[in-house]
């Protein structure tokens, strides 16, 4: 079990302020007469000795205190700029960031929990002792903001006021990492004390990026103190290791949806949105997918656009499962974003009055480039390593591409053309009837199955497997993704599976309530299904067809054609909506997307079986789903042979 504020504050220890009247006299000293104005609107008082202890600790210059207003907003953007941390470029509202060569994506060798002695963590989380973290805080973070201005600002993660909305407080000496997180999160400042008092707690997030040199890199290190729910950042500006407000505290919400709200909450990575179908009806999905699987164009296909990456989820009164974004906006790679798969987020890039921060992309007379972007590209210009020009050579002997494979672009939702502004500020947050788990699967499940019940549903999620992805410094190959989130739970694996089982569980569904748990896979290629050549049996557009048909399966709609992996879609159900894209689909494509290709799928169950049975006190449940699948698949393979055709089981 995680136990809450065990172990020494490691904020506190440093800082060295107890109380509130040391507090104040830290502001008093620090803050000029404006500022300290401002804070004084803060009345949470273990709040407030947070931020002594930040600013008493990082010694800055000066101390500024975002309140959320435009000024105040406004003199974040002209602190970034004037800093070099962002330069303009000549779209108005758009600026570009150049992160350092190694820091440019998340630091996963040097990112740890802080942990007491004898904690059970996850097998595939990195964890530091608090002594020793307390010893690195000590050596390197005093005095790491003299000469620079400490930024602090108030945020809320969701809607104010939403059952799983919790607050934050982000403090750094970064203008880019603030402005990220103005287009990010909501500014709750007005509303911060009462939001405490709501949900009995909130996150601190401290980063400092020194003075960012290459030199300092080995020196980085992001932790995360699971007992205060407390981060600290060094070094380092890449925001999935800077702007703490993200990873860092969604860590944080998986392991109070973990432990703390077991069959009320959980805290996923994924997408919501909704789809229209027959008759204008709203069905609203929410999908797991590790980076690079297709989460943000699964996102953006929808009508009803909510959220590209991060969901909280609750069931209410009623039994109907909810979900909020804790975001307000998309920190979204760019690598082949273009007209023809994203036109309503190129809409936002190409076109006007949406404010954009750029990441390590392709500069040419003020213009972003990127690669996959579908248009001309510059013979030169300056990117992520420097100068570039076409047919550049790095340091590894490879071509330099024109923008790094992890660039990025940071916009609000609201200026995406489908994205649903007023559902996404609710509250009440949107039904959920559909979850989606996908990864990158090139050789095995089809493009869309539908779990049996609610424990495969959990096993779909647990068995997601994807390749290493450029959002990941140091990983290679093709990795295990329990729910895509792995990488976010810092708790043992056991402890969050069995989480999952219970919630999806959950007696306060309904069978009409129940949401509908189903696997996406649009990684299949040629070569592995009778084919020739390693291009994709799918393109972009066809995600429209597989929610489409989820959608009217989950609405009674359609029915399918059950297997030992659960519910496929049948042909003729799929046909029309081919049509609605204007698109062919021939039976004989029908047939190589949907065949069980059972020595592959039984392949990929005994290899979860064995990567899952060196996780101790897993829940049972997973081990007799995927024995039941193999017993039932091999029992289908002696009837029919190795691949298994649709026809076959009609």
């Amino acid at each position: 079990m995680l136990e809450m504020k065990k172990g020494d504050d490691i904020l506190a220890v440093v800082g060295g302020i107890a109380t509130i009247t040391e507090a104040r006299n830290v502001f008093a000293e620090n803050l000029d007469e404006n500022n300290n104005t401002k804070l004084a609107q803060i009345k949470n008082e273990e709040a407030l000795i947070k931020v002594a202890n930040a600013i008493k600790m990082c010694r800055p210059d000066s101390v500024f205190v975002n309140t959320g207003s435009p000024a105040d907003i406004q003199w974040i953007r002209e602190y970034s700029l004037a800093k070099g941390e962002e330069k303009p470029l000549t779209k108005t509202g758009h600026t570009i960031h150049f992160d350092l060569p190694e820091d440019q994506a998340r630091l996963v060798n040097q990112t740890f929990y802080i942990i007491n002695a004898g904690e059970r963590m996850s097998s595939l989380a990195k964890s530091v002792l608090r002594s020793e973290a307390t010893e690195y805080v000590k050596k390197f973070m005093p005095g790491i903001m003299t000469g620079m201005t400490l930024i602090i600002g108030f945020y809320s993660r969701g809607p104010v006021g939403a059952e799983a909305a919790l607050p934050a407080i982000e403090i750094s000496s970064s203008g880019y990492v603030l402005h990220s997180a103005e287009l990010l999160y909501r500014n709750c400042f007005s509303d911060f004390d009462a939001e405490i008092e709501r949900t009995g707690l909130f996150f601190t997030n401290v980063h400092a990026q020194g003075n960012n040199t290459s030199a300092d890199v080995p020196n980085a290190r992001i932790f995360m103190d699971r007992s205060w729910m407390t981060t600290f950042s060094t070094f380092c500006t890449y925001a999935g290791n800077t702007l703490l407000l993200k990873k860092g505290n969604h860590r944080f919400s998986v392991d109070y949806a973990t432990y703390c709200k077991v069959e009320e909450q959980l805290s996923e990575h994924m997408f919501i949105t909704g789809m229209t179908g027959p008759g204008g009806r709203k069905t609203f999905f929410a999908g797991a997918a590790p980076s690079g699987c297709g989460k943000t164009t699964t996102a953006m296909v929808g009508t009803d656009f909510i959220g590209d990456d991060l969901a909280q989820f609750w069931i209410d009164k009623n039994g109907v499962l909810r979900a909020i974004n804790p975001e307000k906006g998309i920190f979204g790679i760019v690598e082949d974003v273009n007209r023809d798969g994203d036109p309503y987020l190129m809409d936002c890039l190409r076109g006007d009055g949406t404010e954009v921060i750029w990441s390590n992309v392709l500069v040419a007379d003020g213009v972003p480039y990127w690669v996959g972007n579908g248009e001309p590209a510059p013979d030169k210009g300056v990117n992520f390593q420097g100068e570039w020009y076409k047919g550049k050579i790095g340091p590894d002997g490879k071509p330099v591409p024109m923008s790094h494979k992890n660039s990025r672009c940071t916009l609000v939702a609201s200026a995406i053309a489908n994205h649903a502004t007023e559902l996404s500020e609710d509250p009440n947050g949107v039904p959920i009837k559909v979850i989606t788990y996908s990864g990158r699967d090139a050789d095995t499940m089809p493009p869309v199955w539908v779990a049996k019940t609610p424990n495969e549903g959990v096993v779909i999620g647990a068995s997601i497997v994807s390749k290493a992805t450029a959002t990941e410094v140091g990983t290679t190959g093709v990795n295990r993704q329990p729910w895509a989130n792995a990488p976010f739970i810092p708790g043992a694996l056991a402890d969050y599976m069995a989480a999952q089982f219970t919630f999806f569980n959950s007696t306060k569904f309904s069978e009409t309530t129940r949401p509908v748990m189903a696997g996406l896979n649009y990684f299949l290629t040629h070569e592995n299904r009778g084919g020739t050549g390693s291009h994709l049996l799918g393109e972009k557009k066809d995600v429209r067809v597989w929610l489409g048909w989820l959608d009217l399966f989950a609405n009674g709609e359609v029915e399918a054609i059950s297997t030992p992996v659960g519910y496929l879609p049948k042909y003729e159900d799929l046909l029309p909506l081919f049509q609605t894209i204007d698109k062919e689909y021939p039976k004989s494509l029908y047939d190589m997307q949907f065949s069980l290709y059972i020595d592959k799928i039984v392949h990929r169950l005994d290899l979860q079986r064995e990567a899952y049975s060196k996780e101790p006190e897993l829940p049972q449940m997973i081990f007799k789903v995927y024995e039941n699948q193999k017993k039932e698949l091999l029992q289908l393979q002696e009837k029919f042979g190795s691949i298994v055709p649709m026809d076959k089981l009609v």
